[in-house]
């Protein structure tokens, strides 16, 4: 059963776990923490490779574990951490026995698949959990809700489209609700050609106009797909059936999104384009912290534009829509077929345009079926994987540049 929230003070810290510690994400929980270091304690810190900067991590924030995702990194950071009384430990396992730890607040931000298993264990705790992990819930959303519903645990959105939502329902009840609109910048190729998106590089897809992000999901915002996982999400997170769930391109990354009531009341939230913004929102739940990071200027601003998304030129959203359509296993498969194309594209093997078409092709080959269990979605994982693989040696996709 949840505990109940209390704000962080130096009266009352808040124990803190943050699982993938070294991404941008993890950076700027580390940050944030660190402006109030008296209001938290950390007990693990997580990373899959970086052992230096998951080791400068610890030692900063005073963490009790930090572990590896790499075993074989562990001897690197035992010897980082020697004579600090920090424990280390190392593997999958390790990462998940982490997770489990029993603390007030875990910020699940492991990219991808992989933090499916940890972010399940933090999720049994029953307190609060700060999901930054899109993916968990593409891949196995219906398991992860039941898993929150049944241990009581607060999940605390904090992608920024859905830290928007969900304070705009801070004092409302979804039956009021008509629909919520998601916000995209539409990225660094929003107005560009198809025939310039099918030459474009991994340099210029990772160079987003607003946001300093990672590499994958830089390139998921490039093709729209980052906006289609969210859709996902949204759906999953607020109980919002696929057609209430708008999505509009908003180039300034201003308005992170709405929500539009049965009355015609429309709430927008509005923050700079900054993930500590979120973050600080779910780290400080349910009181609010006093940060220093920059404040928004609208006077600077000046305007607000907004158009909807061309799903010609960019076709995975209308992949993510029919996958959540669809339903069962399509969404795992969606979400595991492009981190495989993805890679491939950032690798230099395939093409820009040709991230959608490999997605599209495993969705189309591969039969539905129902996922039940945690191993189910992994097995689905896996499969949808090894299609993507397969599809990327098919010649012709769309924009190779092999």
């Amino acid at each position: 059963m949840r505990t109940e929230a209390f704000p962080p003070t130096e009266d009352r810290p808040r124990s803190v776990t943050i699982l993938g510690v070294t991404g941008s994400i993890g950076a700027s929980t580390v940050d944030l923490v660190l402006q109030a270091p008296a209001c938290y304690r950390v007990e693990a810190v997580t990373a899959q490779s970086r052992v230096d900067a998951l080791a400068e991590a610890a030692l900063a924030l005073r963490a009790r574990l930090a572990v590896i995702g790499e075993s074989g990194r562990l001897p690197d950071l035992r010897e980082r951490l020697a004579g600090s009384g920090i424990e280390a430990a190392g593997g999958a396992d390790a990462l998940v026995e982490a997770a489990a730890r029993p603390v007030d607040w875990t910020m699940a931000a492991i990219v991808g698949a992989a933090g499916l298993a940890p972010t399940m264990a933090a999720i049994g705790n029953g307190r609060m959990v700060a999901l930054a992990n899109k993916e968990c819930l593409v891949c196995a959303g219906p398991l992860l809700m039941r898993a929150v519903e049944a241990s009581g645990t607060a999940l605390l959105p904090v992608d920024s489209e859905h830290n928007a939502i969900f304070q705009c329902l801070a004092a409302a009840r979804l039956d009021e609700v008509d629909r919520l609109i998601l916000t995209a910048s539409g990225g660094p190729f929003r107005a560009a050609t198809l025939d310039a998106m099918r030459q474009a590089t991994p340099a210029e897809a990772v160079r987003h106009p607003n946001w300093r992000m990672g590499a994958k999901i830089s390139v998921d915002s490039a093709t729209l797909m980052n906006k289609g996982l969210e859709l996902i999400e949204a759906h999953h997170l607020f109980a919002m059936p696929e057609p209430l769930i708008e999505v509009l391109v908003h180039p300034q990354s201003v308005v992170h999104s709405l929500v539009a009531f049965k009355d015609g009341s429309l709430l927008a939230q509005l923050g700079p384009s900054d993930m500590r913004v979120p973050i600080a929102h779910a780290l400080g739940w349910p009181g609010r912290l006093r940060t220093d990071h920059p404040k928004l200027d609208l006077a600077a601003i000046a305007r607000l534009d907004f158009a909807p998304p061309d799903t010609g030129r960019f076709p995975a959203l209308a992949l993510a829509r029919a996958a959540l359509r669809q339903g069962g296993a399509a969404p795992t498969m969606l979400n595991a077929a492009n981190e495989v194309a993805v890679d491939a594209f950032l690798a230099g093997e395939i093409g820009f345009l040709d991230i959608a078409a490999v997605v599209g092709r495993v969705l189309d080959g591969e039969p539905p079926c129902r996922i039940d269990t945690l191993d189910a979605v992994l097995e689905v994982d896996a499969r949808a994987r090894a299609a993507a693989r397969r599809h990327l040696d098919h010649r012709p996709l769309v924009g190779t540049q092999r």
